[in-house]
C-alpha cells in the first residue's frame, strides 16, 4: 500500500509541488516572517513554467540560467519603470529579446514565458520594497527550488522515466485490445480506423517522450538505468509487432466465417493486453515481473494457420503474436538498438539569433504575438485606472498555449475555475478563521489541486484561486477588495489571449497540413530505401521506422487541431482525413516490412530495385501533387508516369506489403488531386473571400 501511494505519479507530483511551495511559508511562519515566506513561494510558479524541474544532465546549468533570467527581468523592469518608460514598451522589448530562447531548443523556449511572469510579479513588488529585494527573492527562490528538486529526484532517481515507460505499456495494452476487438470492422476503415489512430498516436508520443528523457538524462552512461533501457527496447519491439497490419479485410472475413479465428485472435490480444497492464504496474511500483507464457493461445493460432494454409491471416497473426509472446516471456528485446539515435535539437546562441531575426521564424512570431498581447493588457489596465495591471498580464501568460485549440480549452477552464474560486473565497473570507487553520486549509487545497491538475485543470484552478485570494489577504489584510477586480482582470486576460491567438499571426494547423504531409512522404521514402537496400542494418531500420511513425503523428495532430479551428473548409478537411487514413496504412506496412527486412526476408536485388523504383515514382507523384495543385498549373499534367504494375506468380509477404503501399499511394494521389485545390489559406478573412 505504501509503495503504491508514494510511487503513484499524481501523488508523487503533488507531494513534490506542494512541499516546494509550502515549506518556505512554514519556515517564514516559524521565524516570524510570514509575508516573506509567502512572497518566496511565488518563485516556484516561474520555475515550473520554465521546466526547471525536468531531470536533465545539465540540471544545475539550466537552473543558473533560469535564475539569472528571472532576476535580470525583474531588475530591467524596475530600472526602466524608474526611468518613466511606458510599460508596453518595456514588455515589448523584454519579450522580443528573450524570444530567441525558443530558437535554441524547445526546452529553452519555456524560459520566455517564465521570465515574463517573473517580470509581471515584479510589478506588484516594485515600489513596496528596495530594488535588490525582488532580485534576492528570485535568486534564492530558484536556488531553493533547484536544490529541493535535485534532492527529490535523487531519492526517486528512476521515477520520471518509470512513469513514462508505465504509460507507454498501458497505451500499448489499450491499442492491442482495441485493434483486435474491431477485427471484423476493418472492411469499413472510416469507422474502425479513427479510434485506433488515436491510440496508436498516444503510444508513439510516449515513445518520443522516452527518447527525449533518455537523451536528457544521458541514460546510456548510467548503470542505474540499464534495466529501464532494456524495458524500453522491449516496448519498442512490442509496438513494432502490435502496430503491424495485413490489411486484407476479405481474407479476414473469410477466415472468421470458416473458423473460430475471431475468438482465438481476440483471446491472444486480451492476454497480451492484460500482461502489458501488469508490467506497467511492475515498472511503476519497482516490482520484478512474474513468470508468463501464453503457449495455449499461440498454439490455438498456429492450429488455425495449419488448417488454412492458403489464408495469410492465420499465419500473419500466429507469427506476430508468437514474437510478442516471446518478448513478454523473456523480458528481453529481440535485438539491441542504439537508443541515443535521437539528439535533441539545440542551436548555439549566435546561429539561433541569426535564425530568429528572419521574418519566417516561428519563435519571432510567437514573441511578437505575446508582446502585443501584453501591451494591450497594459493599456487595458491604464484605461481601467489600474496602476499595475499584473493580474491581466498573468492571465494572458497562463492561458496562452502553442495552438488555437489548446488555448481555447485553457481559457474556458481558467475562466470557469477562477469564477468558482473567487465566489468560494469571497464567501469564506467573512468567517474569521484563525491563522493556523487558514494555513492548514491552504496546504490541503494546494495538495488536492496538484493531485488533479494534470487531468482536471479547471477544478484545480478553483483551488489555486482560493489560495491566491487568501495569500493576498495575508499579505494585505484586505483580500475582499481584490475579488471583483481579479474576476474582471481574468476575463479581460482570457479575451486578449483568445484574440491574440486568432488575429495575431496565427499558425493555423490547416496551413501546416501540406508541409506535414510532405514530411511524412519523405520519411516513408527513406524507410523504403533502407528496407530494400542491399544490407539493411537493424539500428538504422529501427530509427527510421520511428521517424515514420513520428512524422505521421505530426500530420495526424495537425489534422485533429485543424478540424477544431474556425472558418476553414470542412470538405477539404474531410478529404484530408481520408488521405491521412491511407498514410496510416502505409506506416503499418512499413512497420511490418522493417521486421521482415531485419530478419532477412528479402527480395532478389533485381526485384528489389524494380519495387524501389515503383515506390519512388508513386511517392514522387504524391509529392508532385503537393507542389502543383492549382487549376491549369503543371500539377494537372503528370510529370512522372504512373508506377509500374508488378504482376507475376505467387508473391512473398514483403511483396504483398509493397504492392499495397503502391496502391495506397495511388489512392492518396487521387484524393489530393481534389483536396489540395480546395485547401484553406492562413486566415479566416482570406478563407471567407475565397468562399465568396
Amino acid at each position: 500500500m505504501w509503495r503504491r501511494l508514494i510511487y503513484h505519479p499524481e501523488i508523487n507530483y503533488a507531494l513534490r509541488q506542494t512541499l516546494v511551495l509550502c515549506l518556505p511559508v512554514a519556515i517564514g511562519l516559524l521565524v516570524g516572517h510570514l509575508q516573506q515566506g509567502l512572497l518566496f513561494s511565488l518563485v516556484p510558479a516561474c520555475c515550473n513554467i520554465a521546466g526547471l524541474d525536468t531531470p536533465h544532465k545539465r540540471f544545475f546549468r539550466r537552473l543558473i540560467i533560469g535564475g539569472t533570467l528571472f532576476a535580470g527581468s525583474s531588475l530591467m523592469v524596475q530600472l526602466l519603470l524608474a526611468k518613466d518608460l511606458p510599460l508596453p514598451l518595456i514588455l515589448t522589448g523584454l519579450t522580443l529579446v528573450l524570444g530567441v530562447t525558443a530558437e535554441i531548443s524547445a526546452l529553452h523556449g519555456r524560459l520566455l514565458p517564465a521570465s515574463l511572469i517573473a517580470a509581471i510579479f515584479t510589478l506588484s513588488l516594485a515600489g513596496n520594497m528596495p530594488v535588490w529585494e525582488p532580485l534576492l527573492i528570485y535568486a534564492l527562490g530558484t536556488l531553493w527550488y533547484g536544490l529541493f528538486n535535485w534532492f527529490w529526484f535523487w531519492m526517486w532517481r528512476e521515477q520520471p522515466l518509470r512513469e513514462s515507460l508505465s504509460l507507454l505499456y498501458r497505451q500499448l495494452a489499450d491499442y492491442c485490445e482495441a485493434k483486435y476487438s474491431l477485427l471484423t470492422q476493418h472492411a469499413d476503415p472510416e469507422k474502425a480506423l479513427p479510434p485506433l489512430l488515436a491510440r496508436q498516436q498516444k503510444a508513439v508520443d510516449m515513445i518520443s517522450q522516452c527518447y527525449q528523457q533518455l537523451h536528457m538524462l544521458a541514460a546510456n552512461k548510467h548503470n542505474d538505468y540499464k534495466r529501464l533501457l532494456r524495458v524500453f527496447q522491449v516496448g519498442l519491439d512490442l509496438q513494432e509487432h502490435i502496430s503491424v497490419s495485413l490489411h486484407q479485410p476479405e481474407e479476414v472475413q473469410k477466415l472468421v466465417e470458416q473458423t473460430h479465428a475471431e475468438q482465438v485472435i481476440r483471446w491472444n490480444a486480451q492476454t497480451v493486453a492484460a500482461r502489458l497492464r501488469v508490467l506497467a504496474d511492475d515498472i511503476l511500483y519497482h516490482r520484478y515481473p512474474t513468470r508468463f507464457n501464453m503457449d495455449k493461445q499461440i498454439g490455438a493460432l498456429e492450429k488455425i494457420a495449419r488448417q488454412h494454409p492458403d489464408n495469410p491471416v492465420g499465419q500473419f497473426c500466429a507469427w506476430h503474436f508468437s514474437r510478442i509472446a516471446r518478448v513478454l516471456r523473456t523480458q528481453r528485446p529481440l535485438y539491441v538498438r542504439d537508443l541515443m539515435a535521437e539528439k535533441q535539437r539545440r542551436l548555439p546562441l549566435f546561429p539561433a539569433l541569426k535564425s530568429y531575426l528572419s521574418l519566417k521564424s516561428a519563435a519571432l512570431r510567437n514573441a511578437a504575438r505575446i508582446s502585443v498581447m501584453l501591451s494591450i493588457a497594459s493599456l487595458m489596465g491604464s484605461a481601467l485606472h489600474l496602476p499595475k495591471p499584473y493580474w491581466i498580464m498573468m492571465t494572458v501568460m497562463f492561458v496562452t498555449q502553442n495552438g488555437y485549440g489548446a488555448t481555447r480549452v485553457r481559457i474556458v477552464h481558467r475562466a470557469a475555475g477562477t469564477i468558482a474560486g473567487l465566489v468560494i473565497a469571497g464567501a469564506t473570507l467573512h468567517f474569521h478563521v484563525p491563522l493556523g487553520f487558514t494555513l492548514a486549509a491552504m496546504l490541503m487545497i494546494t495538495l488536492v489541486s496538484y493531485l488533479i491538475i494534470r487531468k482536471n485543470y479547471g477544478w484545480a484552478m478553483v483551488g489555486f484561486t482560493i489560495t491566491a485570494v487568501y495569500t493576498l489577504q495575508l499579505l494585505t489584510l484586505n483580500g475582499e477588495q481584490f475579488i471583483v477586480a481579479r474576476l474582471i482582470d481574468t476575463l479581460i486576460g482570457c479575451l486578449i489571449a483568445f484574440g491574440g491567438m486568432v488575429w495575431l499571426w496565427p499558425q493555423w494547423q490547416s496551413g501546416l497540413l501540406r508541409q506535414n504531409a510532405h514530411d511524412a512522404l519523405e520519411t516513408d521514402q527513406e524507410a523504403i530505401r533502407l528496407i530494400l537496400s542491399d544490407n539493411p542494418q537493424p539500428t538504422p531500420l529501427a530509427w527510421q521506422r520511428m521517424r515514420v511513425n513520428q512524422a505521421h503523428n505530426a500530420l495526424f495532430n495537425s489534422l485533429n487541431q485543424a478540424m477544431q479551428e474556425p472558418g476553414f473548409n470542412t470538405r477539404y478537411l474531410e478529404d484530408m482525413k481520408l488521405w491521412v487514413t491511407h498514410s496510416q496504412f502505409i506506416v503499418e506496412h512499413i512497420n511490418a516490412m522493417t521486421t521482415l527486412a531485419r530478419e532477412h526476408t528479402m527480395l532478389t536485388p533485381e526485384l528489389a530495385q524494380r519495387y524501389l523504383q515503383s515506390c519512388e515514382i508513386a511517392l514522387q507523384r504524391c509529392q508532385q501533387r503537393l507542389e502543383y495543385d492549382g487549376p491549369g498549373e503543371s500539377g494537372d499534367v503528370n510529370i512522372l508516369e504512373a508506377p509500374e504494375t508488378l504482376t507475376h506468380g505467387p508473391m512473398s509477404t514483403l511483396e504483398q506489403h509493397l504492392q499495397r503501399v503502391i496502391g495506397h499511394l495511388n489512392t492518396m494521389h487521387t484524393i489530393s488531386s481534389v483536396a489540395w485545390r480546395q485547401r484553406p489559406h492562413h486566415g479566416i478573412w482570406l478563407n471567407r473571400r475565397l468562399n465568396r
